[in-house]
């Protein structure tokens, strides 16, 4: 039996972000959960679905009644900025490696949640006025302990100072916290676009000065950035004297960028798009490993940020480890996509997440 997914790889990302999301399967009743808090806000569980999912209100609305209450609106942008051309979701096959190439594949493993998978959408973004408008509707729609975290990025001009970026992420997470949301989440690292917002967590000053304008024009708003894996052990202890003091948390890892192939050897996105982000079982490990490794530097360093938790979790074996590892949140990245009642899963098991 084919399994049925939230999200048809064969539609455009418009197609799907205006008719999706396809679930199939009945809402189940979600359990209740004794009251935690997040970021100092009160939650029903700390497990969620990260960016890049939910594309919009009716997205958010649809797994909030799944029982996902950490719910992340996908990263919109300052202008409208449409998706890059399909294919925009391949299922892999990583031949047991944990680094190298991996291959396109039609198969799907009866297990779903070994699935693997690579996206190219190069952060897309509704027009300001529309995600404005629906975010301000989708945060009065969630129930009491579900929270609305919405992503935003900035957009380099050509010939834009880092300034004008700064300025220009601290617009979107000004319209975003305007419209009600209630956390904001900077996204620092996309390996699927072609300009300077998809790394720069990886430049401290650049880091720096994006944050401490985002952290000016939106006060106590909750910030958390979002970011990948470092390279090295000086790149992660620069970031962190970047953020320090201006940041609530941090979130990763924002997929783990491989070379997505044919079986051919070609570049499934094209040549501009060789190595791009993977997701699902083959990176969690890794995210478990990045994690727990972030916790345990924040620590050493008396740092007091949330660590948000991203990476394959499809079981909640998974959720477990990063929860073991230090994490104060979990978010799904892709999982949700084919297994919309992992919360409820969760819940079942581990009220007290």
């Amino acid at each position: 039996m084919t399994p049925q997914f939230a999200y048809d790889v064969s539609r455009t990302w418009e197609a799907n972000a205006e008719s999706g999301p396809f679930l199939a399967s009945p809402i189940t009743p979600v359990p209740e959960t004794p009251m935690k808090t997040f970021l100092g806000l009160p939650v029903r569980s700390r497990l969620g679905i990260a960016a890049g999912l939910l594309l919009n209100g009716r997205w958010v609305r649809a797994y909030a009644e799944r029982g996902f209450d950490l719910l992340t609106y996908k990263t919109v942008r300052s202008a409208a900025r449409p998706c890059h051309p399909m294919p925009n979701w391949v299922w892999i096959d990583d031949s047991g490696n944990a680094s190298g190439p991996v291959v396109a594949t039609g198969a799907i493993p009866g297990d779903l949640t070994r699935l693997s998978s690579a996206v190219c959408f190069g952060m897309p973004s509704m027009h300001p006025e529309h995600w404005r408008s629906d975010v301000r509707s989708t945060v009065s729609a969630l129930r009491p302990g579900q929270l609305l975290i919405v992503s935003v990025v900035g957009t380099p001009r050509e010939s834009g100072s880092i300034e004008d970026l700064a300025d220009d992420f601290a617009r979107c997470a000004t319209w975003a916290s305007e419209a009600g949301a209630p956390v904001i989440e900077a996204n620092l690292s996309c390996p699927n676009v072609c300009s300077s917002e998809g790394t720069l967590y990886l430049d401290a000053d650049a880091t720096h000065r994006v944050v401490r304008r985002i952290r000016d024009a939106i006060g106590r708003v909750p910030l958390l950035v979002k970011i990948g894996v470092f390279p090295a052990e000086v790149a992660r202890q620069r970031f962190l004297d970047s953020v320090s003091g201006l940041v609530d948390g941090i979130t990763l890892v924002n997929c783990i960028a491989r070379p997505v192939l044919q079986p051919d050897g070609s570049p499934v996105f094209g040549e501009g798009f060789r190595t791009v982000g993977v997701l699902g079982r083959t990176i969690h490990e890794l995210s478990v490993v990045a994690v727990a490794s972030l916790r345990q530097a924040l620590d050493r360093r008396g740092l007091r940020m949330a660590l948000v938790a991203v990476g394959g979790a499809s079981t909640r074996e998974d959720i477990a480890d990063f929860f073991r590892g230090g994490a104060d949140a979990v978010l799904c990245g892709s999982s949700p996509m084919y297994l919309p009642d992992l919360a409820i899963e969760a819940k079942r098991r581990h009220p007290e997440w």
